[in-house]
């Protein structure tokens, strides 16, 4: 039996109304970036690597985007030795809980990619933690693989932050990737199989939700 003592129990206190859920709704997507990576300049599949708390819910939201032809949690930022949930979850190893996103670019750009991940698959405003979860291993980080990534990233935070489309300052770590890890078995695609799991009804099915209800031409029923 595996064990997620923090996320059951914070999970379980939402069902109960002892805790708000901290995943509010948008309600509307965000501006699209002003730059991207062109379609032309790239050719065949493309990867990104995305954290934004819990890979749970993250990796579930790029699986139901259109162009987006895998999505595996894993970990990013620290090395070899600790990729292991039970070390990274002591916050201790460097890592952050990531999801790599391989698409292709001939029908989603990174860019639109970086849109959903501000718009609906995490809080970009939390500073080390995401809803119930505390951490370094739960950071909001951008793991870009070459310098188109890193010049959108940073250009689409500065864009968001002069255009306060969040009352708070968004707190996203830009950095390049140097390793991802794929997380154990029972991680990969956690929702699908869980979706009465307290924590996924209380914090990842809302972000589908709003998915499907701010790119309704993006959202696909399952990749």
């Amino acid at each position: 039996m595996f064990h997620f003592p923090y996320r059951t129990l914070a999970a379980l206190a939402v069902a109960a109304g002892m805790l708000p859920s901290l995943d509010a709704a948008a309600a509307s997507p965000l501006p699209a970036p002003a730059q991207d990576v062109p379609a032309a300049s790239v050719k065949g599949p493309q990867t990104a690597v995305f954290a934004g708390g819990c890979f749970w819910g993250v990796e579930a939201v790029y699986r139901h985007v259109k162009g987006v032809t895998k999505a595996v949690s894993g970990y990013a930022g620290g090395n070899a030795k600790t990729a292991d949930y039970e070390m990274v979850s002591t916050g201790m190893t460097g890592h952050a809980e990531s999801v790599e996103v391989t698409y292709d670019p001939a029908q989603v750009s990174y860019g639109e990619l970086l849109r959903v991940f501000f718009s609906v698959a995490h809080d970009p405003t939390q500073l080390n933690r995401q809803g119930p979860d505390y951490g370094s291993q739960y950071r909001s980080a951008i793991f870009f693989t070459n310098d188109d990534q890193k010049r959108v990233a940073q250009a689409y935070i500065q864009q968001l932050g002069q255009a306060k489309v969040y009352a708070d300052p968004i707190v996203t770590q830009v950095g390049p990737l140097t390793a991802f890890y794929p997380a154990e078995a029972y991680h990969q695609n956690y929702l699908a199989l869980h979706r009465t799991q307290p924590y996924i009804v209380a914090h990842d099915l809302p972000k589908l939700a709003q998915l499907k209800q701010q790119f309704p031409e993006r959202y696909v029923a399952m990749q």
